[in-house]
């Protein structure tokens, strides 16, 4: 008998330690399951096309879990202050899950922090935070993004030659991995050069000008580097203007599959390469759902990436079209 109990408890122990890897389903007032389920989540910008993008497709791929409410997004403007504001509203709120994509990893870490501390689940998005206390992380690998854009850069001038560089945010994490793998790949060339490189801020509007500046400064410049798709088509715009957009290559990053997006700048002739950098809307919304009931998920989903060619570049749009237009 005495064999058996130590069986027994030691059974109970087990079992509660493996159902403590995956987060308990929200309850309601009852005791019972809960009939809805409400997330927030707070957007970074959404005046960058690749975000309003990742709204769009998080929120249809939300609709076939009607028990889950998305709350309005709320939209940080890319201030930090702001967004720690949203994220600290939702925990006061009580949301039964967080969704965040952070404006800049360091100032986010302390409210995703106290959302961990409220036993909210939180699935960081798209950027990083500092700290391990959360549910899930899903994004791309931006060092490796940034290398294929070196090694296209390095395929596409084999003899050499300069290249300017439009950079995001400068403290946004994306940005320094775009920048290190770019610069590592085009190492294998030694003739081929950076001879200016800026912050964007990941706008076309950005972009333009400082494009008119190099143009003006340069009489030479060979490719074009945007650290995202809206950049790269700013500097094109600036060096179409001058009448050296066809003496110039342009490479960037995101694919969307938008009528102003990379892939069909890349169809145009517009950008040389793009690479599809994943939203994750879908995975996002297929985590929170195992998430909130329940289920187990993985802690670090990293994406994948697509080179976008003239070759690839119709079935790209096709394959990541969600409007069903072509």
């Amino acid at each position: 008998m005495v064999k058996k109990a130590i069986t027994i408890a030691l059974c109970a122990v087990l079992a509660a330690a493996c159902a403590s890897k995956a987060p308990a389903p929200s309850a309601g007032a009852d005791g019972g399951a809960k009939e809805k389920f409400v997330v927030g989540y707070s957007q970074s910008n959404n005046a960058e096309p690749y975000r309003a993008q990742l709204n769009l497709q998080l929120q249809h791929f939300l609709e076939k879990y009607p028990d889950i409410e998305l709350l309005p997004i709320a939209d940080a403007r890319q201030s930090s202050a702001t967004q720690v504001s949203q994220v600290q509203n939702f925990i006061t709120q009580k949301v039964d899950a967080l969704i965040v994509s952070p404006t800049e990893p360091a100032p986010l870490t302390a409210a995703v922090q106290q959302a961990c501390d409220a036993k909210i689940p939180v699935i960081v998005l798209d950027r990083t935070v500092n700290t391990d206390c959360y549910t899930a992380f899903i994004g791309g690998d931006n060092v490796l993004i940034g290398k294929k854009a070196g090694e296209e850069a390095v395929r596409l001038l084999p003899d050499g030659g300069k290249i300017v560089e439009l950079r995001g945010i400068t403290s946004n994490q994306p940005q320094i991995d775009r920048d290190k793998g770019f610069r590592e790949a085009i190492a294998a060339n030694p003739k081929i050069e950076i001879i200016a490189d800026r912050e964007g801020k990941w706008l076309k509007e950005q972009a333009t000008p400082i494009m008119q500046q190099w143009l003006a400064q340069h009489p030479q410049i060979d490719l074009v580097y945007a650290h995202n798709d809206p950049m790269a088509l700013g500097a094109y715009l600036a060096a179409q203007a001058a009448g050296r957009a066809d003496k110039i290559k342009f490479v960037g990053i995101d694919g969307l599959a938008i009528p102003d997006g990379g892939i069909r700048a890349v169809q145009l002739g517009q950008l040389s390469a793009t690479f599809v950098y994943p939203t994750g809307a879908q995975e996002a919304a297929d985590t929170v759902n195992k998430i909130l009931h329940g289920q187990p998920v993985e802690k670090q989903q990293v994406l994948g990436t697509t080179q976008v060619t003239k070759d690839n570049a119709a079935d790209l749009y096709k394959q990541f079209d969600l409007s069903g237009q072509s």
